[in-house]
């Protein structure tokens, strides 16, 4: 996996009057330059003393082909069998250890008889029973011991993973299909460190050739000499990135906010007396860092005066102050408190670089312009000022100078409010209530947001306000939302209205009617009770809606009532189930929703456009978009067409 990480979400704009589906989004594939500029998992032998093994036990290398040594002080190898979606099973610790550039760490596992040769002496030592059979497992490197959790992409996605290697019939690897080849005297190899985040490309099979690396590969304990303090100000420098990066430093600085749970492992900490009316033109270099370690962040206060040593690190783009254990301390020494800056969005990144880390006060209107990934990550969009950012080609023509303008504003105008932690409430933190989120008051794109407390201004996956601590609800926000919820949509005028409704999966056809047609199999999102809720995956494509009768009564009434309030006489209907997919007519759904529709009119008010009589067989899916319409109002003119010329090849029509 390259070091290089992506952001955790994908954003969606939609635009409310288009009466076209939009297509989906291609992820591109990534490419990484061979050597790989990270530690990869190079080599797995995985069937050691079996019947003609090549040797005694099993064993995975971690090679290092960058040009410089990689400390692997608290990293881990972790393990998990071919089809698990949850908790990665086994977690080596990798020990306190440094790998040399071009090295190898050899780690051991188990043996399955006593056949083959003894292994060199192995660096890390482990009795794991790394699957060597055709149904293959998972191998993950991370830079954290934290037992790693959750499906493919969510494995994917965690920071924390540097490399892996998904082989056999593994349902978690990088790229597709997975690696293979393996057997009692072939081990599976990558080729010259490369790594472009495909298992199958990336290894093929070899002679295995274990490589220990010895006291090469044992971290230096004797104490290091008296390290030269530095101001924080000094360590971030006046660039993106810090001129400091790779050497150690001692500094000062008061404790300013604290992530020992959530994912961040860390916490911030700035020059004392800092802060406060900051001039923009002045002001270059940040008073803020980030200290990287869980260690630190458990053991220290906001408000604490500390000392930190440790080695300065660029991660991903947020400047960081990495210290060993036991080389921070908090002082006897009064200091001068820290005091927010009063800074108002819009910045450029420049600007932004120069606050990195620091304690803010945001100056001006705020106005939430995505709330895409709330119950998801915990974070809100904002745009500076009073009103969302604009879809640039909703405005203006693309390609043009005005369009890349409107482009730039939008970057200076965006900042995301997030909850202190890199958790996923839909997988792995289900359990924990989603910050920001409160049954009296919604957040809403156009609502204003008020901060009621300073946030620290950090860089992950792009800039973030973080609250001084990780928030687990709504107990310590900083922030507070105006709601804009109106009874009825505005009016709009004209003689006819026109409607966009995503219906988020309305599928009749349920998860448990769906397993029990013997169509497939389904797994769920279950309540805090364990009662399933919405559908997590159906097999064969199965339907991606309510779990149970009860929960499709739940969100039918809710979607029908909102959909009523709309008022429009013509409706765009996104996502709603393709009946035809699932072996029933193709408006089967269409007709069941016209139905609750006209029985909560309580008469016969609304119809559907059927669909053609002849449907292209490119560019369907499980779900469809759809027309309703007032009869009252409009009536078809002819026979409906669903469009499948390659703009349209993927819309779900």
């Amino acid at each position: 996996m390259s070091r290089v990480l992506t952001s955790r979400r994908l954003i969606g704009l939609l635009a409310g009057t288009a009466l076209a589906a939009a297509g989906a989004v291609a992820l591109p594939s990534s490419a990484t330059a061979a050597p790989a500029d990270h530690l990869v998992i190079d080599e797995a032998y995985l069937n050691g003393g079996s019947t003609g093994a090549s040797y005694l036990n099993k064993f995975i290398e971690i090679k290092n082909p960058t040009d410089k040594s990689v400390d692997v002080s608290g990293w881990s190898l972790q393990y998990r069998p071919y089809n698990a979606t949850t908790d990665f099973t086994s977690t080596i610790a990798l020990g306190d250890r440094v790998i040399p550039a071009g090295r190898t760490l050899l780690v051991s596992g188990n043996n399955n008889a006593s056949n083959g040769a003894a292994l060199p002496t192995p660096d890390v030592a482990s009795t794991v029973a790394f699957s060597g059979n055709a149904n293959g497992g998972t191998l993950a490197l991370s830079r954290s011991t934290t037992v790693l959790t959750g499906d493919r992409a969510t494995v994917l996605a965690n920071s924390s993973v540097v490399d892996l290697l998904g082989y056999g019939l593994s349902t978690t690897y990088e790229g597709t299909p997975k690696a293979s080849g393996y057997g009692v005297a072939k081990s599976i190899s990558r080729s010259g460190g490369t790594d472009t985040d495909d298992n199958a490309a990336d290894f093929a099979a070899t002679d295995p050739s274990p490589t220990a690396c010895g006291t090469a590969c044992v971290k230096d304990t004797t104490p290091p000499p008296t390290t030269a303090a530095r101001t924080i100000a000094e360590i971030q420098g006046t660039g993106a990135a810090s001129p400091l990066a790779g050497t150690a430093a001692r500094t000062t600085g008061v404790v300013t906010a604290t992530y020992p749970t959530g994912g961040f492992d860390g916490a911030y900490i700035q020059t004392e007396g800092s802060g406060g009316d900051a001039d923009l033109a002045s002001h270059t270099a940040s008073d803020g860092v980030f200290v990287y370690s869980k260690a630190f962040a458990a053991d220290v206060e906001v408000g604490d005066h500390v000392e930190v040593t440790g080695t300065v690190k660029e991660f991903s783009g947020l400047t960081e102050l990495v210290p060993a254990a036991g080389t921070w301390k908090v002082l006897d020494t009064p200091a001068q408190a820290v005091k927010p800056a009063t800074v108002a969005f819009p910045l450029t990144e420049a600007q932004r670089e120069t606050f990195e880390g620091m304690l803010l006060e945001p100056q001006g209107s705020y106005t939430i312009t995505d709330n895409y990934a709330t119950r998801q990550y915990g974070e809100v969009g904002l745009a500076a000022g009073t009103s969302p950012l604009p879809q640039p080609t909703d405005v203006v023509r693309p390609r043009t100078p005005e369009y890349t303008a409107l482009v730039a504003d939008n970057a200076r105008r965006l900042v995301t409010l997030d909850d202190g932690s890199s958790v996923n409430y839909l997988t792995t933190d289900r359990g924990v209530p989603v910050p920001w989120l409160t049954p009296t008051n919604e957040v809403r794109q156009g609502a204003r947001a008020t901060f009621t407390a300073p946030v620290v201004l950090d860089y992950r996956f792009g800039w973030k306000l973080q609250p001084t601590a990780r928030l687990t609800g709504t107990d310590g926000a900083p922030a507070t939302f105006s709601s804009t919820r109106t009874a009825a949509p505005e009016p709009v005028g004209g003689q006819v209205t026109v409607g966009s409704f995503n219906v988020l999966n309305y599928f009749p056809t349920t998860g448990e009617a769906y397993v029990a047609s013997g169509r497939g199999t389904c797994t769920y999102y279950d309540d805090r009770a364990g009662n399933p809720i919405t559908n997590d995956e159906c097999t064969n494509n199965g339907p991606r809606g309510a779990a149970t009768a009860a929960s499709l009564a739940r969100q039918q009434v809710k979607i029908v009532k909102a959909f009523s309030t709309l008022d429009a006489d013509i409706v765009a209907v996104e996502e709603l189930e393709n009946s035809a997919a699932l072996g029933q007519p193709r408006d089967a759904a269409l007709n069941t929703f016209v139905a609750a529709l006209n029985a909560h009119e309580g008469k016969d008010v609304w119809a559907g456009v059927v669909s053609p009589a002849t449907v292209p067989t490119s560019g369907s899916d499980v779900i469809r978009t759809a027309f309703v319409y007032k009869k009252a109002a409009v009536s078809p003119v002819g026979g409906s067409t669903i469009l499948d010329s390659p703009a349209f090849a993927n819309a779900r029509a």
